[in-house]
C-alpha cells in the first residue's frame, strides 16, 4: 500500500513541477474512498481561491454518496462556477498522479462543461 502512495505523490511531483513552471493556475483533485475534494490554486501555490467537495453540509443533502462519478460530476460543476466567481477562467488540471478515469474524468468533463477551460 505504501508503495502505491509512494508512486502516486511521484508522478503528481512530475505534473506539479511542469504547472510551476508556467505559472498556471491549477485546478487540484484529491479523492478519497468516500468523498471527492477539489481546489482552485493560484499561480504561486499558496492561496486557494476556490474549492469544493462531497463533505460539504449541503453536497451531503444533494448527493447520497460521495465517492461516486455522480457525486465528482456534481464537484466539477460546483468547482467551475466558484472558480468564475473567483475571476478564474482558464486553469492547468492537476489529477494528483491518478488515471484520469472515472471520479476524476467524471469532475474534469463537469467542471468543462460549466466552462472551465483546460
Amino acid at each position: 500500500m505504501f508503495e502505491k502512495k509512494q508512486s502516486r505523490l511521484r508522478r503528481a511531483r512530475s505534473g506539479r513541477a511542469k504547472m510551476a513552471e508556467l505559472k498556471a493556475v491549477r485546478l487540484t483533485v484529491y479523492r478519497s474512498n468516500g468523498h471527492i475534494y477539489a481546489q482552485v490554486i493560484d499561480a504561486s501555490g499558496s492561496k486557494v481561491l476556490a474549492s469544493a467537495s462531497t463533505s460539504e453540509k449541503e453536497m451531503r443533502a444533494a448527493v447520497p454518496k460521495g465517492g461516486n462519478a455522480v457525486a465528482a460530476a456534481a464537484i466539477g460543476k460546483r468547482i467551475a462556477e466558484r472558480a468564475k466567481q473567483a475571476g478564474v477562467e482558464k486553469v492547468a488540471f492537476d489529477r494528483s498522479g491518478y488515471k484520469y478515469h472515472g471520479r476524476v474524468k467524471a469532475l474534469a468533463e463537469a467542471a468543462r462543461e460549466a466552462g472551465l477551460k483546460f
